[in-house]
C-alpha cells in the first residue's frame, strides 16, 4: 500500500514544482506559485520520510532542528536588501548537503559504474558550488573585497585545477577502492570553487549567483541518478535549467558573455581606459527638488540599490501618492538588473504597496524619457550611465540602459560621487540639466515629502 503512495506523492510534487515556476513568472500569479511550490516541497519531504529505506528518524530530526535553527532566523531577520546574500548562502547550504550525501554514499557502498559517475559529478558540482557560493556571499556582504582579484596566468591555474579534479574523479570512477584519492578530489573541487569567484567583481555577482543556482540544481539532479530518485532528477533539472536561463537573460541584459563573467575580471578595464577627473556638478536641496516636482506633469522614478540600502521604498511610495493626487503622472522605471538580482526592485516596491501597473520595464519606459519632465534617480549608477551607449571603450559598452539622459530635468539622490559596481564615472551627473541631491535616500525623500506637504498646506 505504502509503496504505491510514493510515486503518487512524487508525481504531485514534481507537478507542483513545474506549476510553481510557471506561476512565478507573472506578478499576478507569483503568490500562488510560491504556495504551490511550498506544497510540492512538503509532499516531497513526506514521501521521502515514509520510504522503507528510512529505518531511523533520530538523525533526520536532529538535522531538521539544526537546519531550522539556522534557516528560520535568516528568513525572519535578514532584510529584503540582503536577498542576494541570502540566496547565495542558501545555494551554499544546498550544495554542501548534496556533496556530503554523495561522500557518505561513496564511503558506505563504494559503488561502481553509472552510480559512481553520478556521484562524482554530484560531488564535484556540490563542493565547488559550496565554496563559490560562500565567496559570492562574502563579496555581496562586503566582508570580502568586491573588486576582481586577478594575477598573470590565472585562467590557466583555474583550468589546471579543474582538469586535475576531473582526472582524480575519473580515477575514483575506475577504481573506487582507492579511498586515499577522495580527499584530494574534494579539496581540489573546493579550491576550484574559490578560484572561480575571486576574479569576478561585484557587478557580475548577480549573474554568478544565477549560475551557481544552476550548478546546485544539476548537482541535485546527479544525486537523483545516483540514488535512483526520479523526483530529485526532475527537481534538480528544473532548478538547473531555470538558473541557467536566468543567467543567460542577465548576461544579455548586461551585454556580457559567460566567458567574460567567469573569466573577465569585470571593472579592471576602467583603470587603463579613463581616469576619473574632478568636474563641477550642480546640487540642490530638498526644498528645491520639491518645487521642481510640484511643477512637473510627468515624473519617472528610477530605483536602484541605493534605495534598497536606505530602505527608501516606503517614502518613495508616499512621494508617488502625493504627486499622483496632484494630477502628476508618476511611473517607476525598472532595469532588468537594477539592484543586485533580477526582480530586486520589483520586490521592494511591492513590499511598499506600489501598484504594479506603475512599474514599467526598460523597453517600455525608454521611449517615454524624452516626454518626461523629471527623472528622479534613487541610488542607481551603472544602469543609467550614458557611457554604455556612447563610449565604445567603456567597460559597460553595449549594456542596455535606461535613457534617463533624455529627460527634461534629471535629479539624482546619491550619498557621494563614488562610482557604482562597475567602478566607472557617470557623465549623467555632469549634465547641465542634472541636479545632484546628496544624502541618504530615505532622509532626502522624506525631506521632499515634507516640503511638498508644506506647499499643499500653504496653498
Amino acid at each position: 500500500m505504502m509503496e504505491s503512495i510514493f510515486p503518487a506523492l512524487y508525481i504531485l510534487a514534481a507537478a507542483s514544482f513545474i506549476l510553481a515556476i510557471k506561476w512565478m513568472s507573472s506578478p499576478s500569479t507569483a503568490r500562488r506559485g510560491v504556495i504551490i511550490g511550498e506544497i510540492g516541497m512538503l509532499l516531497a519531504v513526506v514521501g521521502t520520510l515514509l520510504r522503507a529505506e528510512v529505518v531511523s528518524y533520530q538523525w533526520i530530526f536532529i538535522a531538521f532542528l539544526i537546519g531550522s535553527a539556522i534557516g528560520v532566523p535568516i528568513a525572519y531577520y535578514m532584510p529584503m536588501t540582503a536577498v542576494p546574500q541570502r540566496t547565495a548562502f542558501s545555494h551554499a547550504c544546498g550544495a554542501l548537503a548534496a556533496a556530503l550525501i554523495g561522500a557518505a554514499e561513496y564511503y558506505r557502498q563504494m559503488p561502481h559504474g553509472v552510480v559512481m559517475i553520478a556521484l562524482i559529478v554530484e560531488m564535484l558540482l556540490g563542493f565547488l558550488t559550496f565554496t563559490a557560493s560562500m565567496m559570492a556571499f562574502g563579496k555581496l556582504q562586503e566582508v570580502l573585497p568586491q573588486r576582481p582579484i586577478t594575477y598573470r596566468g590565472q585562467n590557466f591555474v583555474n583550468l589546471g585545477i579543474f582538469i586535475l579534479a576531473v582526472i582524480v574523479g575519473i580515477a575514483l570512477i575506475l577504481s573506487p577502492e582507492r579511498t586515499w584519492l577522495f580527499p584530494i578530489f574534494a579539496v581540489l573541487s573546493l579550491v576550484f570553487g574559490v578560484l572561480l569567484i575571486i576574479p569576478i567583481g561585484g557587478a557580475d555577482m548577480p549573474t554568478v549567483i544565477a549560475l551557481l543556482n544552476s550548478y546546485a540544481g544539476l548537482s541535485a539532479s546527479a544525486m537523483g541518478f545516483a540514488f535512483d530518485n526520479k523526483l530529485l532528477i526532475v527537481a534538480g533539472a528544473l532548478d538547473g535549467s531555470s538558473g541557467f536561463i536566468l543567467a543567460v537573460i542577465m548576461c544579455k541584459a548586461m551585454n556580457r558573455s559567460f566567458s567574460n563573467v567567469l573569466f573577465g575580471a569585470f571593472g579592471t578595464i576602467q583603470t587603463t581606459t579613463k581616469q576619473a577627473v574632478a568636474r563641477p556638478v550642480r546640487s540642490a536641496s530638498a526644498e528645491e527638488a520639491a518645487e521642481i516636482l510640484h511643477s512637473a506633469r510627468k515624473v519617472v522614478i528610477v530605483p536602484g540599490y541605493g534605495m534598497a540600502v536606505a530602505q527608501a521604498q516606503h517614502k518613495l511610495r508616499e512621494l508617488s501618492d502625493i504627486l499622483t493626487k496632484r494630477g502628476i503622472e508618476v511611473t517607476f522605471a525598472i532595469h532588468p538588473v537594477a539592484g543586485r538580482m533580477p526582480g530586486h526592485m520589483n520586490v521592494l516596491l511591492a513590499e511598499a504597496d506600489v501598484p504594479y501597473d506603475r512599474l514599467i520595464e526598460m523597453e517600455d519606459i525608454n521611449p517615454e524619457f524624452p516626454r518626461t519632465d523629471v527623472a528622479l534617480v534613487i541610488g542607481a549608477n551603472d544602469v543609467v550611465n550614458p557611457a554604455a551607449r556612447f563610449e565604445k571603450n567603456s567597460p559597460i559598452a553595449g549594456m542596455p540602459i535606461l535613457n534617463v539622459f533624455e529627460a527634461q530635468t534629471i535629479m539624482v539622490i546619491k550619498r557621494s560621487m563614488n562610482p557604482g559596481f562597475a567602478g566607472i564615472d557617470n557623465d549623467l551627473y555632469y549634465l547641465d540639466k542634472t541636479l545632484m541631491l546628496f544624502g541618504d535616500a530615505k532622509s532626502f525623500v522624506s525631506g521632499i515629502v515634507k516640503e511638498l506637504n508644506a506647499v499643499a498646506a500653504g496653498s
